[in-house]
């Protein structure tokens, strides 16, 4: 039976949906929905989807493996790619095992697109709308700061800016694994058997960067390095960063956005290598999906973001697990 604490978040949780719908309508977004069940998911290396087997019985389709969808994002620029505008959806998304204080394997993302804009467009417009949410969240357990996402404008804090800021470390100088490495050992790091500059980096953003951001206000960490450019373009002018940004707030990641990536063949190769690390990685190694392809190569120049809204929640209400935040979070039955 849900407890009181739940009973305010789900109070909490109508508002705040009531406020990002009515913040992006009035910006001249299109709300849409996109299927929950796909024939290919995303191709993260460390996500992974739940399959559901497709067994017709009519004379329609032939027995598949589907999917529950990580992210709507690929059918979102599909339709973007087909001339739909700027666009947004509050939908249920599903990771497999993610269970944890901060993690649960059901949960609900806001995902925006906007064409004509890059990361700096997309980042004023998730500003305002979270402003919006905390100036219409009034209930929540003691110590709670709804009040924190009005504090505009957010932070605005490049990856190599906070590392060196953490650490001392400046990883445009040490820019390969093994001189990262000793860099980040120096620093008193634990980098354990990682090699490669990006699991290196992990190791030092985890342990001494990501706890400290956005506690006087959120932060929006911005210019990843290229090799971690997932799916955005890199930096007109510097190509050794992407317009990739995250948002975190009191050291939580809330959000993943892009200036998108337009070219389909530079796509192309980049699942490529996604899957070629998740086959080494033991992971299930997904088709690529050629409709999505398609669309990179007719989408204009646009950006994305999307943002966790459990984890909003949580920090509008002032509540440290997920749990709070779900009427029938998933320790239920796991």
């Amino acid at each position: 039976m849900p407890n009181l604490s739940q009973w305010r978040a789900a109070r909490g949780r109508q508002a705040l949906y009531s406020a990002l719908r009515r913040f992006f309508v009035a910006q001249g977004y299109l709300e849409v929905e996109t299927p929950l069940l796909i024939p290919t998911p995303g191709m993260e290396p460390h996500i992974n989807a739940f399959e559901a087997g497709f067994i017709p019985e009519t004379d329609v389709g032939t027995a598949r493996t589907l999917y529950l969808h990580t992210s709507p994002e690929y059918a979102m620029k599909r339709l973007l790619a087909d001339g739909a505008g700027p666009l947004f959806q509050l939908c249920k998304v599903f990771r497999n095992g993610e269970v944890s204080a901060t993690h649960n394997p059901e949960f609900t993302m806001l995902e925006f697109y906007r064409p004509q804009a890059d990361y700096h467009a997309i980042m004023a417009d998730l500003e305002g709308a979270l402003a919006e949410a905390g100036r219409s969240t009034t209930e929540g357990e003691p110590g709670a700061d709804p009040a924190f996402f009005t504090r505009t404008p957010y932070e605005r804090l490049t990856v190599r800016d906070a590392v060196f800021k953490a650490t001392g470390v400046d990883i445009r100088v040490h820019s390969d694994g093994p001189s990262l490495k000793r860099a980040a050992e120096a620093a008193g790091v634990r980098t354990g058997d990682a090699e490669s500059f990006d699991d290196v980096f992990f190791h030092l953003f985890l342990q001494r960067v990501e706890l400290g951001l956005g506690h006087e206000r959120p932060t929006f960490l911005i210019e990843y390095p290229a090799s971690m450019a997932a799916l955005s373009r890199l930096k007109p002018g510097d190509a050794s960063v992407a317009e990739r940004v995250e948002l975190y707030a009191k050291g939580l990641e809330l959000a993943n956005g892009f200036s998108e990536l337009t070219d389909a063949t530079e796509q192309r190769a980049r699942l490529l290598e996604e899957q070629d690390l998740r086959r080494k990685l033991g992971r299930s190694v997904y088709p690529l999906d050629e409709r999505f392809l398609d669309a990179v190569g007719r989408m204009p120049p646009s950006a994305g973001i999307a943002v966790g809204l459990d984890r909003i929640l949580m920090l509008l209400l002032g509540v440290q697990r997920i749990s709070d935040v779900l009427l029938f979070p998933a320790h239920e039955f796991v």
